[in-house]
């Protein structure tokens, strides 16, 4: 048995269509049903039902984006920060090994020379650089609290995309925006992505961080191009003019880009499709919701 948190939300429901696609039996541990934020109450199911595995896809994220956790603070540094102490001390005394969906979003730039962040990097988007946004730094703070527990798999998400139109989409957010801002990413195929975390433990690879990201890096430009290539739309898109415009004009709070290196996971023997090729892929078999 399987145990998922989280599992309604835009990336919890990709892990249930996969485990459902392997026949798995799992159980969406849902917060209206049980209150997983609770450590005696979450300790004594997990040593109860003792499941095999645990999914941690539960956090804050912000609706329609992350300015949203801007004005929601107790509630996003709960879920990022805290909640998963909580789990990793209910996870260590019941024996369950388990999963966490981080974020790369703790990440602004690249490495000196132009190449993505490892895994060995430390985070330079949190509150300890005093440069982020809340989101972005509690995900760093639910890292943090996480160093030296064992059995547990860290996951670095990156801007989800897939082929179907959902406000969460990443492709879709380009084509819904009035304004973009250029940027270089990595981002996260999310099929893939969930396919590829849940390998690490039917490999039984070493547990730790893994950037899970496809492969190189892609523009904001580069990504209009093939929505226009593809054309699936024919809008006419904007740029902001630089991102002090964009700050000025759209965001509440400054955005994290970023480049990570997903070489350490495809060591493992775990590969996505290169970032380009995923993107066209998702546009070519695009769907709406």
């Amino acid at each position: 048995m399987i145990f998922l948190l989280g599992g309604s939300g835009y990336v919890g429901t990709a892990y249930q269509a996969l485990l459902q696609r392997k026949g798995l039996p799992f159980r969406n541990v849902r917060r209206a049903d049980f209150d997983y934020t609770n450590l005696p109450a979450l300790t004594e199911l997990l040593r109860r039902e003792k499941p095999e595995f645990l999914i941690n896809a539960a956090g804050y994220t912000g609706k329609p984006n992350v300015d949203a956790c801007e004005l929601h603070k107790t509630e996003c540094l709960l879920g990022n920060g805290v909640l998963p102490g909580t789990i990793a001390q209910a996870c260590t005394a019941a024996g369950v090994p388990w999963g966490h969906v981080s974020s790369g979003c703790i990440f602004t730039g690249a490495r000196p020379d132009g190449s993505g962040f490892t895994e060995t990097d430390t985070p330079n988007f949190t509150f300890r650089t005093d440069n982020c946004s809340f989101y972005s730094g509690t995900k760093a703070l639910g890292e943090e609290v996480l160093a030296g527990f064992p059995q547990v798999y860290v996951w670095r998400l990156r801007i989800p995309f897939n082929e179907v139109d959902n406000p969460r989409n990443y492709l879709s957010k380009l084509m819904r925006y009035s304004t973009l801002l250029e940027a270089t990413n990595s981002i996260s195929q999310l099929e893939e992505f969930v396919a590829a975390t849940f390998a690490c433990w039917e490999k039984r690879v070493p547990f730790g961080t893994y950037n899970v990201t496809n492969p190189g890096q892609v523009t904001t430009h580069e990504v209009v191009e093939l929505i226009k290539k593809t054309g699936v739309s024919a809008k006419q898109f904007t740029f902001f003019k630089d991102e002090a415009e964009f700050m000025q004009t759209a965001a509440k709070t400054p955005r994290s880009n970023c480049v990570m290196n997903s070489t350490k996971l495809a060591a493992t023997g775990i590969k996505l499709t290169p970032v380009h090729e995923a993107v066209e892929q998702a546009l070519r078999s695009w769907r709406s919701a």
